[in-house]
């Protein structure tokens, strides 16, 4: 992965991301896409399922088609400065992400039916709006499946992409019976690991990651089972996270709240405060090695 050094104007863009989860036999795993090489974002590395909030996404009639009020999940998001609908965008572009990039559609009939995930499917394909899909097939999408579990906003000069996102990072199991698969059009390939392992990959160069992922990853590999990682996000308010990056004798290192150049000093995640741009490997690394990302 190229690392990008220019200072970024444009806006941010809203953004929500699933990392979705389930329990393997040797522990928990998470799924990961590899966006498409020819991709402006991200290209080659792998992401969790997610993308850029659609103006539409605020427009669902959320009475209808949402398990919970609207003062619930904006009061999940822990973010005063937007309104309550914008909050249940938020979330309808989660599971509409979801739904779109892995096929894992978290919806129920609103009479209490399952979900026909191939008729939805085939109905997204046919060029129907997912909000016009919820309604003709009478679904409420499970926001209860998603909690927030972060929020990571790129600075201003941002390492790996020239585009800048706020982007909420929420978690979820895979429903019983569906298959996360990719999409084969915007990514090329997915995965299930368990974070470590996919650590160890990135390590090794099998893959790429973007320094999020990494971090997220990291704090992932101290939860053994889907329901620890849903305990621990229960249990608090997502945090914020706005790394700040600088430059150390002519090399990129990216700080996260805790770290003594950071402008916060409350930790607001596990693992390392900072990442170091090794050119030689072309990837972020923790200053010490692969077992300090487990610190």
């Amino acid at each position: 992965m190229e690392l990008n050094l220019e200072i970024v104007t444009t806006p941010l863009r809203p953004a929500a991301t699933v990392v979705m989860l389930r329990d393997a036999p040797a522990g928990l795993e998470v799924f990961l896409m590899k966006r498409h090489t020819l991709s402006d974002v991200l290209g080659g590395a792998y992401v969790f399922p997610g993308g850029k909030v659609d103006a539409l996404d605020a427009e669902l009639d959320m009475d209808a088609h949402l398990d919970q009020p609207l003062q619930v999940l904006h009061a999940g998001l822990n973010e005063a400065d937007i309104s309550e609908r914008t909050a249940g965008g938020l979330y309808v572009a989660a599971l509409r992400e979801a739904f779109e990039e892995s096929g894992i559609l978290m919806a129920q009939g609103i009479a209490c039916e399952g979900v026909d995930c191939s008729r939805a499917a085939a109905l997204l394909r046919e060029g129907h709006g997912f909000n016009d899909v919820l309604a003709q097939m009478a679904l409420r999408l499970q926001t209860r499946s998603l909690v927030p579990w972060a929020r990571w906003v790129t600075p201003t000069a941002p390492s790996v992409t020239n585009k800048r996102f706020d982007t909420r990072f929420f978690v979820s199991a895979v429903p019983t019976g569906q298959v996360a698969i990719h999409d084969n059009h915007e990514t090329t390939d997915s995965i299930w690991l368990a974070p470590r392992t996919a650590l160890e990959q990135y390590w090794a160069g099998l893959i790429a990651l973007a320094p999020p992922q990494i971090m997220s990853l990291a704090h992932l590999a101290r939860h053994t089972s889907v329901d620890s990682v849903m305990a621990q996000a229960r249990s608090r308010l997502p945090p914020l996270i706005q790394p700040e990056p600088f430059d150390l004798e002519g090399n990129r290192v990216i700080c996260y709240p805790g770290d003594v150049r950071h402008s916060v000093r409350d930790l607001a995640m596990p693992g390392p405060t900072r990442l170091y741009y090794q050119a030689l490997n072309k990837r972020f690394e923790p200053d010490g090695g692969f077992d300090r990302l487990f610190d």
